[in-house]
């Protein structure tokens, strides 16, 4: 990790679970770090529990990535005042349970939609341009999950998590396409999908988060962040393209 000391990494969704985690990892080992997130009460706790070496070097700012306008203005002002972008993890994600075929469904359907494909969409494009225009060296990680790589089958008892898989697939085909695009214009940035099963987050809806993590194996967020530090820690030679990892014993 030593090429990336004093580099700035850019945790979107980063006020709780898996982003907190990797916030806090990517700290300690020496790098800035700009959390985003829509609840910025969240991330100013977060920066209050930080040891007072890491409070500096704990950025924050309100951002929902699926509006377009918030992200083009944080990743501004990160050119501005922090010099650009090197590292970016996609972490922010949505799920809300309704039926696919509900006629009520709409907005449900839409804010995850703009969460988990435009929001990488934005801040990805961002990330890229700061990367390139500096002719420097990055690093682009999308949090995924193994729901982009099959249909899990929830059965009865939990409600359809509708739009969330397929726009999981979305982020598994566009891992892939943004390695074409930056190895077609020539860009040192590597770009790494972390697919994991399900963990133990505030992401399950309340009507079924009890009975989720009472039945399933889970990861703990700190799984996801070592995941994210071991595809950091590569020689630059070497891009891990996918990363999958389960919980023991997960059905799926």
């Amino acid at each position: 990790m030593e090429r990336w000391q004093n580099k700035v990494a850019v945790v979107t969704g980063a006020s709780a679970g898996i982003g907190e985690a990797i916030s806090k990892d990517l700290l300690k080992a020496g790098l800035i770090v700009v959390g985003l997130a829509r609840r910025k009460e969240k991330l100013e706790k977060i920066r209050e529990s930080l040891p007072e070496n890491l409070k500096l070097k704990f950025h924050m700012h309100k951002c929902d990535v699926g509006k377009e306008e918030d992200v083009l203005s944080v990743f501004k002002w990160i050119d501005n005042e922090l010099g650009g972008t090197d590292i970016l993890i996609n972490n922010a994600g949505c799920l809300k349970p309704c039926d696919l075929v509900a006629l009520d469904n709409t907005e449900k359907v839409q804010e995850t939609v703009n969460t988990n494909i435009m929001g990488v969409v934005y801040c990805t494009r961002s990330a890229y341009n700061s990367i390139r225009e500096r002719k420097s060296n990055g690093h682009i990680i999308l949090i995924n999950s193994v729901a982009g790589h099959i249909v899990p089958n929830i059965g009865t008892d939990l409600p359809s998590f509708n739009i969330y898989s397929p726009t999981k697939h979305a982020v598994t085909a566009m891992n892939e396409i943004y390695r074409q695009e930056f190895k077609r214009y020539g860009l040192n940035c590597k770009v790494t999908s972390i697919s994991p099963g399900a963990v133990d987050t505030d992401i399950f809806p309340e009507e079924c988060a009890d009975m989720i993590k009472s039945t399933m194996p889970l990861l703990k967020s700190e799984d996801v962040s070592n995941a994210v530090l071991y595809v950091l820690g590569t020689p630059p030679h070497v891009q891990i393209h996918e990363l999958i990892i389960k919980p023991m014993g997960e059905m799926c």
